[in-house]
């Protein structure tokens, strides 16, 4: 891993910067992005196939354009940008669900979705995911130091709380585990797409299933199937696509911002005292992290119709793109974006998008979060990082951060 730095001084580009990039420290902007934080609203950026798009990096312009139904989210165009190669491997096979739709067919999706993902679901789901993150602990602590913490802790978390919340057998985790990393992560567009191909094959079994129980259980594809596909509202591909987005969605995400939120506090052992000697500071804490790691970095999106914007013109067929870890650090929202700080205020930051698109699960996330990180620094109050922080490996560059793996003693 190269050496922890930050990305300082904006200068003009000569030519348009690459996106995405590698980051230089896993908690901040990659340095190649400095150009990118001068102020301007939008920039031209080019993609690993050579296609030049706008990239949107200021905050006002973010929600603005997020909010703006002139920017399509159909991933199913065959001119819709692509910000790596696995997100075209995924579009070729033309199965999309919520993210990559548009209004009316997004509206009525997501308005079947809702109900499991309020804030009232969430707080009932406390209980259940404080026993999930209690085990995993005792696991850990009855094994002893040191530990990988992605693969015994991060990762596990969200895991077992996606697959309880779908409806899938607890048995099938580690499955889900292996095969949304391949996705997520393969290393080849082959790989990626096996991947995907085996949990459609699974989800489809699974769906199958369902469909023979006189009695169904509480899981959201026990209500689908039981509801949504026998009234005709949803069709059996839609019930799949449904299913492998909210899996992976709730899978990834999250286990990268327990692993890299826990690197970050340690890294910052002054925050970190400061979270220990007053916990009450941990909602807040959270929010500031999802503000300061920008995990899901490079939103997508195509311009149906010719858009104003600060003084630019958005021509359509155009792509857009969003770097939330450039738009979370605008400087004119957040002061002295470059630092954590657990008293401003980040609430309004777009590290789960904006507009009709944004996060179904953040409510969830929230909560994940919250416990994961909290009952972790409770119970091992030791907690510190069991190898030098510059040779722990975290994701290359592409749009969703993260570690590789996490070392840690206690």
């Amino acid at each position: 891993m190269t050496e922890l730095t930050d990305s300082t001084g904006p200068a003009t580009p000569a030519e348009p910067v690459a996106f995405p990039q590698d980051r230089t420290c896993p908690f901040h902007p990659p340095s190649g992005y400095a150009p990118l934080r001068d102020g301007r609203a939008l920039s031209r950026v080019t993609l690993f196939d050579g296609r030049e798009v706008w990239l949107v990096t200021a905050h006002a312009a973010a929600r603005a354009l997020l909010a703006d139904p002139r920017l399509s989210s159909d991933r199913r165009r065959t001119d819709f940008p692509v910000a790596a190669p696995r997100f075209r491997v995924q579009r070729e096979e033309r199965r999309v669900a919520l993210l990559g739709l548009d209004d009316p067919e997004h509206r009525r999706q997501r308005r079947m979705m809702i109900p499991s993902f309020t804030v009232k679901r969430a707080t009932d789901m406390r209980p259940r995911i404080q026993r999930t993150v209690d085990g995993l602990l005792d696991a850990m602590i009855e094994q002893g130091p040191p530990a990988e913490l992605v693969s015994a802790f991060a990762l596990p978390v969200p895991s077992m709380v996606i697959c309880g919340l779908l409806g899938v057998p607890y048995a099938d985790h580690e499955f889900f585990e292996a095969q949304s990393r391949a996705l997520l992560r393969g290393p080849t567009a082959d790989d990626t797409l096996d991947a995907r191909r085996r949990l459609e094959a699974y989800l489809e079994g699974l769906i199958d299933d369902k469909a023979k129980q006189t009695e169904p259980g509480d899981g959201i594809l026990d209500d689908l199937v039981h509801h949504r596909l026998r009234d005709g509202t949803l069709e059996r591909t839609d019930v799949v696509s449904l299913a492998l987005i909210l899996l992976i969605a709730g899978h990834e995400t999250t286990a990268n911002m327990i692993s890299l939120g826990t690197f970050t506090l340690l890294h910052h052992p002054d925050r970190l005292a400061e979270l220990r000697a007053d916990p009450a500071l941990l909602p807040a804490a959270v929010e500031e992290l999802l503000r300061m790691l920008s995990i899901a970095d490079g939103l997508q999106r195509i311009a149906s119709e010719d858009i104003e914007i600060d003084g630019t013109t958005i021509r359509a067929g155009d792509g857009v793109l969003f770097s939330t870890s450039v738009i979370n650090r605008d400087t004119s929202v957040f002061d002295d974006p470059d630092t954590l700080d657990f008293h401003r205020s980040a609430r309004h930051h777009v590290a789960f998008g904006f507009g009709i698109h944004q996060c179904l699960g953040q409510n969830l996330a929230r909560t994940e979060l919250e416990i994961a990180l909290g009952s972790l620094l409770t119970r091992l109050p030791g907690l510190r990082l069991a190898a030098p922080a510059h040779e722990i490996p975290f994701k290359p560059g592409d749009t969703v951060q993260g570690m590789l793996e996490l070392p840690v003693t206690w």
